[in-house]
């Protein structure tokens, strides 16, 4: 079995919103985070601006792929997050946003905060304290301490513990 190259996740966080919010009208919508299913995977392409390959990750046993969308709207996928239960925290691979949530003109912020404090709390389900832990691209090391309240732990390893995992996870989280 070939050795993945481990890439350095470079997901904004935009805001800290209580669920996603729309940017121009400043209205919140509530959202719900499911597990992706096989007619997900049909659309979540490069060709429909997706920029990572959701296919394979969906295809890992070890992995879960993760959709968050606006509750009662399950067809629009707002992003997505791959993850991997460890024996001791959850590993996040891959954060991001659908396409039309990205840049200028995005929709809707808030969108990569809501997807990190789920991958917290579910470290918390799975026993593990809501320890996360992600390899971060250099330059955003400094933004995801700010941001997250992640410590960088070396090299390109950034951390969450539990602290910031009910800061994060009370902010999205309020009604759950």
């Amino acid at each position: 079995m070939k050795k993945q190259k481990e890439i350095g996740l470079d997901f904004i966080i935009d805001k800290l919103t209580n669920s996603i919010e729309n940017v121009v009208t400043g209205d919140s919508f509530p959202t719900e985070i499911s597990i992706l299913t096989k007619q997900d995977i049909k659309l979540i392409t490069k060709k429909n601006g997706w920029l990572f390959d959701w296919k394979s990750e969906f295809k890992n046993p070890v992995k879960e792929v993760y959709k968050l969308t606006i509750w009662n709207n399950p067809n629009i996928i707002q992003g997505l997050v791959c993850l991997e239960i460890k024996t001791d925290h959850v590993y996040m691979h891959l954060v991001e946003n659908a396409p039309f949530n990205k840049g200028k003109t995005k929709m809707y912020a808030g969108v990569a905060g809501n997807l990190v404090a789920f991958a917290c709390k579910l470290s918390f389900q799975r026993g593990n304290e809501g320890n996360v832990s992600f390899i971060s691209k250099t330059q955003l090391i400094d933004h995801y301490e700010k941001t997250l309240g992640a410590f960088h732990f070396g090299g390109r390893l950034m951390i969450i513990e539990t602290k910031s995992a009910l800061m994060l996870i009370n902010k999205y989280f309020q009604n759950s």
